[in-house]
């Protein structure tokens, strides 16, 4: 296809990555010479300098044939204008980052007045995705699909874990059938687990599982955490207010510590159920004071990446049994921190990425079966899918033992009629089904795609 992005920001930058690399013809716009040129540089785009929201540059830069707009500028107005412009001047669909809590119970308003195809709040995704992980609170990451009925979930193979040294064929008659390991990772590689694999303490896993039986397989492989009541959150920006809204709603202490005094007043009355302390979440007197040692979680979300970093290295060194939450935002600290003992990263950016990308997979899908979800799991190496089967799929009730599927791929749910199925050999795959895969490839567009 061929996609305009508007603004080379840390996300349009990871947009024109993913989307090339998948085989689209991207054309980048920003006004900001460097930030054009920095793209352009690392990724085969075409740049064009000028402002995303100009019908010239627009219509220069392609939108009279290009099949989507991205709109990803750090100005919400700005967003949803170029795609009204693209809009009214081509055909494409058109996708808008739109930010700020004051559109939130409009967007639907919006998306419909402004024919937007889709819509994304980094920020109130980020937050759903915090709340996933201090509900699981052993987990390093959470992603859901089949609306939420099946999570994906990455942990650590503690020491004394059963799991410990057991084969993949052991796992299912010592532990049961109701979670699957998809994924590993051992000394750094990762791989698809089979048959005859071996898990190790110190091994990364994710693992398919129904929200109902998390918790008893956690506990059933060793993997124990306490429920979490009492959260402090550094910093009071935006994603801050979405998460502090949902933890509130779950019936989760929030303590928020924010500089700024008249943000500090402000969250004050968007949400009374709330502490809000003015001060620095970097200063250990402040911490102590506010009894950091007893909380059963702290989400770093400050503005700057060094701050929110050093603020969980104190927390490892203080009391490693607190779960820590930080957000990056720098595109070169990822790398770094994931060698640190900093907790869960989450990054915006990424986040949106992800769901645009999905988007445009399923645009791009001629074979009726959708990309549903996807996420990118251990640090990005692996692809989790989530695809609804339509009437194109050409293996519909072919046991699974006779499909002939791709390397490094494997079918690790169903989901049919409500319930969820843990797939053997002799199961099928039927219309209308939610299937989720993993696979170390990348670029797959239909469940089509993972047979040979």
């Amino acid at each position: 296809m061929n996609i305009i992005i508007g603004g080379c920001g840390k996300v349009g930058q990871a947009l024109a990555d993913i989307l090339t690399k998948s085989g689209h013809e991207v054309t980048v716009i920003d006004k900001d010479m460097d930030a054009l040129n920095s793209v352009t540089s690392m990724v085969d785009v075409i740049g064009y300098h000028g402002d995303c929201t100009s019908i010239k540059a627009q219509v220069e830069s392609g939108v009279k044939t290009a099949d989507l707009l991205i709109a990803v500028t750090d100005d919400d107005e700005k967003n949803m204008l170029a795609c009204l412009i693209a809009k009214k001047t081509g055909s494409c669909q058109t996708i808008a980052r739109i930010r700020s809590p004051q559109y939130t119970d409009e967007i639907k308003y919006l998306r419909d007045e402004l024919g937007l195809s889709l819509s994304i709040n980094p920020e109130s995704v980020a937050a759903a995705e915090i709340t996933r992980l201090i509900q699981i609170p052993s987990a390093l990451e959470v992603d859901t699909f089949a609306k939420g009925k099946v999570s994906l979930i990455g942990l650590e193979i503690p020491e004394g874990s059963m799991l410990d040294g057991l084969s993949m064929r052991e796992i299912s008659s010592k532990v049961g059938t109701k979670a699957l390991v998809c994924v590993a990772e051992h000394n750094k590689e990762v791989f698809i687990p089979k048959g005859d694999s071996v898990l190790y303490a110190g091994d990364k896993i994710s693992v398919t599982v129904s929200l109902a039986d998390v918790s008893e397989y956690l506990n059933k492989v060793g993997i124990k955490a306490k429920k979490i009541k009492n959260v402090l959150i550094a910093g009071g920006g935006t994603i801050a207010f979405y998460l502090a809204q949902r933890l509130i709603a779950n019936k989760i202490r929030v303590k928020i510590i924010e500089k700024d005094i008249n943000r500090c007043e402000e969250l004050s009355e968007l949400l009374p159920k709330a502490m809000i302390i003015h001060g620095d979440a970097t200063e250990k007197n402040l911490l102590l004071q506010e009894s950091i040692e007893d909380m059963d979680a702290v989400c770093s979300l400050m503005h700057q990446d060094e701050a929110n970093i050093l603020l969980s290295l104190y927390l490892n060194k203080l009391n490693p049994n607190i779960k820590s939450i930080i957000r990056i935002h720098r595109n070169s600290y990822e790398d770094l921190v994931t060698e640190l003992p900093v907790g869960n990263i989450v990054s915006t950016k990424r986040i949106t990425a992800d769901y645009i990308a999905r988007y445009v997979r399923s645009m791009g899908n001629t074979m009726g079966s959708d990309v549903e979800a996807m996420y990118r799991i251990m640090d990005g190496r692996v692809e989790a899918l989530e695809f609804l089967v339509g009437e194109d799929f050409g293996y519909c009730n072919v046991a699974l033992k006779d499909l002939d599927i791709i390397d490094d791929t494997l079918i690790c749910c169903i989901y049919r009629n409500g319930s969820i199925i843990r797939p053997g050999g002799h199961d099928t795959i039927q219309v209308g089904d939610k299937v989720v895969i993993v696979t170390i490839k990348s670029g797959l567009r239909s469940i089509n795609e993972i047979i040979k």
